[in-house]
């Protein structure tokens, strides 16, 4: 399992410490979340900390747009190069066209899904992405308990992977942590995604450590 620490949670006082500390402590990604307090209620921020982060970061970025309008927000994010770069499927009328726009400049491009939006909707989209993430929380806040029915949806997007011989990830972002991150894995689940369970811990280490199941 691949764990990718969001900084949503951690110490904006001293982010670039913060960065370096998961780093250290095993992170495979760096996960951010971009939002613009209407696709989501809650306001994050903009190309010039995630520009800094990834000064500040030794593994690659996956910048996660929880906003309106993104083809507007991936032009800000394109010269930063990120690993990935994901925008929701909910937010978007013309995503294969988006998606092409980002691999074109070669970013992977990411697609994400709500809890509630169904899995069919990637059936014509699964083999133009390099990654699906799962959101296992409603999104716009971090410490959100754990949504237990992403568990079915990532077996059921594992299966349609599996059908389309698609050879992309699926990544579950929301409450997870060391009781259901077995779960996940089993279910096909490739990178998880984790904030307040690992930067509220006080061993970034093991905390990171226990999500590599």
């Amino acid at each position: 399992m691949y764990v990718a620490p969001s900084i949503l949670s951690a110490d904006f006082a001293n982010l670039e410490s913060e960065i370096k500390a998961v780093c250290e402590a095993g992170a495979d990604l760096i996960h951010i979340d971009v939002m613009d307090g209407h696709f989501v209620p809650n306001l994050t921020i903009g190309p010039v900390v995630v520009n800094a982060a990834k000064k500040s970061s030794s593994v690659p970025l996956d910048v996660h747009l929880m906003v309106e309008n993104p083809s507007f927000f991936v032009e800000m994010f394109l010269g930063i190069k990120p690993k990935f770069l994901g925008f929701h499927i909910e937010a978007e009328n013309h995503p294969l066209r988006l998606i092409d726009h980002i691999r074109n400049n070669g970013i992977s491009p990411a697609i994400v899904l709500n809890p509630h939006t169904p899995i069919s909707s990637l059936k014509h989209i699964i083999n133009s992405v390099d990654m699906v993430l799962l959101m296992s929380v409603n999104p716009g806040f971090g410490g959100q308990k754990f949504m237990p029915i992403v568990i079915d949806k990532t077996k059921e997007l594992k299966e349609l992977i599996y059908k389309t011989n698609s050879i992309c990830m699926i990544e579950v972002d929301g409450g997870v942590n060391g009781l259901n991150v077995a779960e996940l894995d089993e279910a096909g689940a490739d990178i998880v995604v984790a904030g307040s369970y690992i930067f509220s811990s006080n061993d970034y280490e093991t905390a990171i450590r226990s999500l590599k199941v």
